[in-house]
C-alpha cells in the first residue's frame, strides 16, 4: 500500500500528465512530446544528458579505482579516505555553491585561477600596464613592440620617456610624482613616466603632479639593436645603466610593460560549464566509488595476487589481468549506479551555471524543473520530460534487478 501511494500512483499520474496541456483542461496526446524535441534547449539538455552517461560513470568508477588501490598501498590511509569521502556528507546543492565560488573568473575571488595565477607567476611576468601610447613625437613604436626613442644616447645623457593614454585605475598604487633625474657620469639614466597633467601641460616634459610608472622594463640597445641591458624603472619612474661604453644607444619601454594580466580562465562561460559542472560531480562522487571498490579490493583472496607475482605477473599485469576482472561486479555496481545518478543530475546545474550560460550547461532534470516550477507552469512539457527520463531509466533498472537476482541465486 505504501509503495503504490508513494510510487506507483505518483508515476502512472505523471505519464498521464503528460498526455495533456500544460493547464491540464485539454488531451493533447503526444504534443508535448514533440515539444521535447524540437526545443532548442531541451534538444541541448538531451545532448548534455548523453555526454554525462558516456564520460562521468567510466570516470567516476575509474578515479574511484584508483583511489581503492591507492589506500592500500599509503601510511596515511585513514586520512585520505575521510579527504575523499567528506565532500559524500554535504549536499550536491552545497557543493554546487562551493565549486561556483571556486570557478569564479577574478583570480582575486576565484581559487582556481588564482592557483592559476601563481603558477603562471613563475613562468611568466605580467606587464603594469595593458595600454598605452607615446605622449609625443620622440617615441615611436607600440605596445605589442615597446616604444623607442627616436634619438640615440650616449653614456652620460638622460633618456626621457613619456606615456599617455593609461587608464588611472592600471597605475601602481605605489607610483609616485615622476622627477627628471640628473646625468649619470658614464652611465645612462632616464624617466618613464605618465605624460597628463590635469588642466593642461607640456607633451615630453616632467612636470610637477605627474606620476612616473614603476616596474615598467626599460630596454638599452646598441647601434645594431641588439639588446646589451635591461633594468625596471623605480616608483618616480626613474631608471639608471651604470658604467655604459662609448657608443649611441637605443633607450625603449620593453614589451613586457604592456604585457596583459592574467584575467582568469572563464570556467563558467558557455563552452566550459559543462565539464567544470561535470569536474565537481567527480569530486563528490569519487569518494563513494572508492569505498564501494575498496570493500570489493578487501573481499579478494591475497593468495590468487601472490600466486600471480610468485608466476611472474609485474604489478601492472596483476592489476590488469587478476585484480580487476576480479572486481569486474562491484564496478559494474558503481558504472550502473552512477548512470541513474547522472541521468537526475539537477543540484549542480542549479546552483553552479549562472544565468548566461544555463542553457548551455542545462540537464533533462533541471529543464524539467525549469518549466514545471520555476514559474513557468508548463507542467504538461515538465510531466512530458519526467517520462522521457523514466524511460531512460527502465533499461538500468532491469540491468540491477537481474544483478540482485543473479547474486540471490548465487
Amino acid at each position: 500500500m505504501f509503495l503504490s501511494v508513494w510510487m506507483v500512483y505518483p508515476t502512472v499520474r505523471t505519464v498521464l500528465r503528460s498526455l495533456y496541456s500544460d493547464k491540464g483542461d485539454r488531451f493533447v496526446w503526444l504534443s508535448n512530446y514533440k515539444r521535447l524535441f524540437t526545443s532548442d534547449t531541451l534538444f541541448t539538455a538531451i545532448k548534455n544528458n548523453a555526454l554525462w552517461v558516456l564520460i562521468i560513470p567510466a570516470a567516476v568508477t575509474a578515479v574511484g579505482l584508483v583511489f581503492a588501490v591507492l589506500v592500500e598501498r599509503v601510511r596515511w590511509a585513514v586520512a585520505f579516505k575521510v579527504a575523499v569521502f567528506m565532500p559524500l556528507a554535504i549536499s550536491l546543492f552545497a557543493v554546487g555553491v562551493i565549486w561556483r565560488i571556486m570557478y569564479q573568473q577574478d583570480p582575486d575571488r576565484g581559487a582556481i585561477n588564482a592557483a592559476l595565477a601563481g603558477a603562471r607567476g613563475f613562468v611568466s611576468h605580467d606587464g603594469v600596464l595593458s595600454r598605452a601610447r607615446p605622449s609625443s613625437d620622440a617615441l615611436e613604436g607600440s605596445t605589442k613592440r615597446g616604444f623607442t626613442l627616436k634619438q640615440p644616447v650616449r653614456a652620460g645623457g638622460v633618456a626621457v620617456l613619456g606615456l599617455t593614454a593609461i587608464r588611472t585605475p592600471e597605475i601602481p598604487e605605489d607610483a609616485a610624482d615622476a622627477v627628471r633625474p640628473e646625468p649619470l657620469q658614464g652611465g645612462i639614466a632616464g624617466v618613464v613616466w605618465r605624460d597628463f597633467k590635469a588642466g593642461g601641460g607640456t607633451p615630453g616634459r616632467v612636470e610637477r603632479g605627474e606620476l612616473g610608472i614603476p616596474g615598467a622594463t626599460v630596454e638599452l640597445r646598441n647601434a645594431d639593436g641588439k639588446k646589451v641591458d635591461s633594468t625596471e624603472t623605480k616608483p618616480d619612474g626613474t631608471f639608471a645603466f651604470d658604467k655604459v661604453a662609448d657608443g649611441q644607444y637605443r633607450v625603449s619601454v620593453g614589451s613586457g610593460t604592456f604585457a596583459e594580466p592574467f584575467r582568469g580562465v572563464n570556467w563558467l562561460g558557455d563552452r566550459l560549464i559543462t565539464p567544470a559542472i561535470m569536474f565537481a560531480y567527480i569530486w563528490v562522487t569519487a569518494g563513494f566509488a572508492m569505498v564501494i571498490i575498496g570493500a570489493g579490493l578487501a573481499s579478494i583472496p591475497r593468495d590468487v595476487l601472490e600466486a600471480a607475482r610468485t608466476d611472474g605477473a609485474s604489478e601492472w599485469q596483476t592489476f590488469r589481468r587478476v585484480t580487476v576482472p576480479l572486481l569486474a561486479p562491484v564496478l559494474t555496481v558503481v558504472f550502473v549506479t552512477q548512470i541513474i545518478g547522472v541521468l537526475k543530475i539537477f543540484d549542480l546545474v542549479l546552483a553552479i551555471a549562472p544565468g548566461s550560460s544555463t542553457d548551455d550547461a542545462a540537464t533533462l532534470a533541471y529543464v524539467m524543473w525549469q518549466r514545471s516550477f520555476s514559474g513557468q507552469n508548463l507542467f504538461g512539457l515538465g510531466a512530458a520530460i519526467s517520462t522521457f527520463l523514466l524511460v531512460l531509466f527502465i533499461p538500468f533498472l532491469i540491468i540491477n534487478v537481474k544483478r540482485f537476482r543473479a547474486e540471490a541465486r548465487g
